[in-house]
């Protein structure tokens, strides 16, 4: 995993317990995402994100309330809530074979781990939005 030590299987939830989840990957990519619509919905200037792969991911308690917005790429952006205190758990779902799932690293139990490769919608970033300098930044989505 990305020169970090092996976390897997790692856990998290929301902050008043009713959603609970395990993931048993390792991540794939750790990164901000700087897009509006994740100040928006956090109040702050970018979501950190753990990308890991959907089948690894699973709810141990409670489910999530689901809100869809639309994404640059034109289909429909998944982000779970916990739907008792809000807090945002998922992002970036999908539900091809190659389903991955985004996990915001406040949500994990032990975010210290979190090591962000870089910076994603940097056209969007804000200008009090103070990014590390020594991270890749991508105005849109990374190249594949």
């Amino acid at each position: 995993m990305l020169g970090t030590p092996a976390v897997a299987p790692f856990k998290g939830g929301c902050i008043c317990g009713a959603v609970r989840y395990e993931c048993t990957a390792e991540p794939v990519a750790m990164l901000n995402c700087h897009c509006r619509t994740c100040q928006k919905v956090t109040g702050g200037p970018y979501v950190p994100v753990v990308l890991v792969p959907s089948a690894s991911f699973k709810l141990t308690r409670g489910t999530l309330r689901y809100h869809f917005t639309e994404r640059v790429k034109g289909v429909d952006h998944k982000r779970g809530f916990c739907a008792d205190c809000g807090s945002r758990i998922t992002g970036a779902e999908s539900e091809t074979p190659s389903a991955m799932i985004g996990l915001t690293a406040s949500s994990l139990d032990d975010p210290s781990w979190f090591r962000p490769q870089y910076d994603i919608f940097t056209s969007h970033a804000q200008l009090w939005d103070v990014m590390d300098p020594k991270l890749p930044k991508h105005r849109h989505y990374p190249p594949r």
